[in-house]
């Protein structure tokens, strides 16, 4: 019975931890601040209810049967089957099913997310390396790779309520460039180039996190994120051209060949 009682313990446990956990602010999902979020949170609360009552069934079935042939209660030897055909053909079944649905029940928010990119030129392009996200910016001709680029780290800024292009790099290994509060998390692979867009609809300064251990110093590779009216996003990408002319210690032509 003491068994028993402790494999009931796993799902009441884990279902109060659900329900409270969300309560607490800090301690659940950050806040969505893109236009996209909604339906990634949509589909992970899917999945979670969905996982959530297969978890609770599957507990509740393991108690009742340790509770209901407990060895103190026993009237005889146990009896065994070995080998069920149908029911391997069951339990084979539904799991692929249920994959199978979830599958074409997240078409939709994956191709919002990856392949419905948007048409235009790339806002700015972000490059991981250990440990540290270096930033380009188009320069006033509004091309990448041309001797007015703007270049910086760790502090990348973009207009709100606008759609956003990141072109994504990386220097040397595999990074995940992760913004939570966007519901966006993209591998960077050396040798690749990778489109990420998205779009902000509330002000502020979020964090840009690398979700792949990516070497001894993973832990300190974090950038920041600021959302801003358009008029706040040109006028800091104004300032930034003037330090990068004041403090240019090779040319621009030159510093952008050894970028590319």
């Amino acid at each position: 019975m003491f068994w028993a009682l402790l494999f009931l313990a796993v799902p009441v446990l884990g279902v109060a931890t659900f329900v409270v956990y969300p309560q607490v602010r800090g301690h659940w999902l950050p806040q969505d601040v893109s236009t996209h979020g909604v339906e990634i949170d949509r589909l992970f609360y899917f999945i979670l209810a969905l996982t959530g009552v297969v978890f609770v069934a599957t507990e509740a079935l393991l108690f009742w049967f340790m509770w209901k042939y407990d060895r103190a209660n026993a009237r005889g030897p146990a009896s065994y089957v070995q080998g069920s055909h149908t029911l391997e053909v069951v339990w084979t079944i539904i799991p692929a099913a249920t994959l199978l649905f979830l599958a074409i029940y997240q078409m939709n928010a994956w191709a919002d997310v990856k392949m419905r990119r948007p048409l235009m030129d790339p806002t700015v392009e972000v490059i991981a390396r250990q440990w540290e996200w270096r930033f380009r910016y188009p320069g006033r001709d509004g091309k990448l790779g041309t001797a007015d680029d703007l270049f910086g780290s760790n502090d990348v800024h973009v207009p709100m309520d606008e759609d956003v292009l990141v072109q994504l790099k990386s220097m040397d290994v595999l990074h995940s460039f992760a913004l939570p509060e966007l519901r966006i998390k993209q591998d960077a692979v050396p040798g690749m180039k990778i489109p990420v867009w998205f779009k902000a609809i509330k002000p502020g300064q979020y964090e840009i996190v690398c979700m792949e251990h990516c070497g001894a110093r993973h832990y300190a590779m974090k950038g920041r994120l600021t959302v801003e009216p358009r008029a706040e996003y040109e006028a800091w990408l104004e300032r930034k051209y003037a330090e990068q002319e004041a403090t240019q210690a090779l040319p621009v032509a030159a510093a952008t060949a050894a970028e590319e």
